[in-house]
């Protein structure tokens, strides 16, 4: 085998392997793009930029980088999910932007410079993501709506709320057409409980309190 098809392998095995430690983590976590995402994308990546630097000898290949750059946008798009006031995907669109430029730097045989950047996207996804928590920075917020019959009822469900690891931001009520009180919250709490599944799990407990809306 000659030498230079001993370098072209060796670029996209090397980053294929970066990709899917990237993707490893992704997928650890349960995110929307995971391990077979990333080590495609980054020896996509690398297969791209080695056929712009020898299949096309003489010819302008930051083009060819910059349509990566473009294209994995696309990617990274798809794995962000809005959801009235909630976006969820960002992080794990940036990791595949980063995945992209990990393979792009292995096709031109930067290994190291790879690897680098393999292990700071890594530690950007878990020693960050821990330092974030102790910051709060994480925190989500929500907007509830419910009905009461009196102001008795609407403080039993705002100390349930809060037992449940809920902050109440803000506090509104006022007196509905058919005598009961309607309270709005604003709450805020870690992602892990930001959802209307947590919502309504407090409520459960509370059949005198109707849940009119969770935004």
């Amino acid at each position: 085998m000659q030498q230079f098809e001993f370098e072209i392998i060796l670029r996209l095995i090397v980053a294929a392997l970066f990709g899917a430690f990237v993707g490893a983590e992704r997928e650890y976590r349960a995110k929307e793009a995971g391990l077979r995402t990333h080590f495609l994308v980054c020896a996509g990546s690398a297969l791209f930029t080695i056929v712009s630097l020898s299949g096309f000898p003489g010819a302008e290949t930051s083009r060819v980088a910059a349509q990566i750059v473009t294209g994995i946008g696309f990617i990274g798009a798809g794995t962000i999910v809005i959801q009235k006031r909630f976006v969820a995907g960002l992080t794990t669109a940036a990791g595949l932007w980063t995945t992209a430029a990990i393979g792009m730097a292995a096709g031109v045989g930067l290994y190291w410079v790879a690897a680098l950047s393999t292990a700071l996207t890594l530690i950007g996804f878990e020693a960050l993501r821990r330092v974030s928590h102790k910051i709060g920075r994480l925190k989500y917020r929500l907007e509830v709506s419910f009905m009461v019959v009196d102001n008795a009822l609407a403080h039993d469900a705002k100390q349930r709320l809060k037992a449940a690891g809920f902050e109440i931001k803000s506090y509104n009520s006022s007196r509905a057409l058919d005598g009961r009180i309607r309270v709005r919250l604003t709450l805020e709490a870690l992602e892990n409980i930001a959802d209307a599944e947590h919502i309504y799990a407090v409520f459960a407990d509370l059949p005198a309190a109707e849940l009119e809306t969770i935004e």
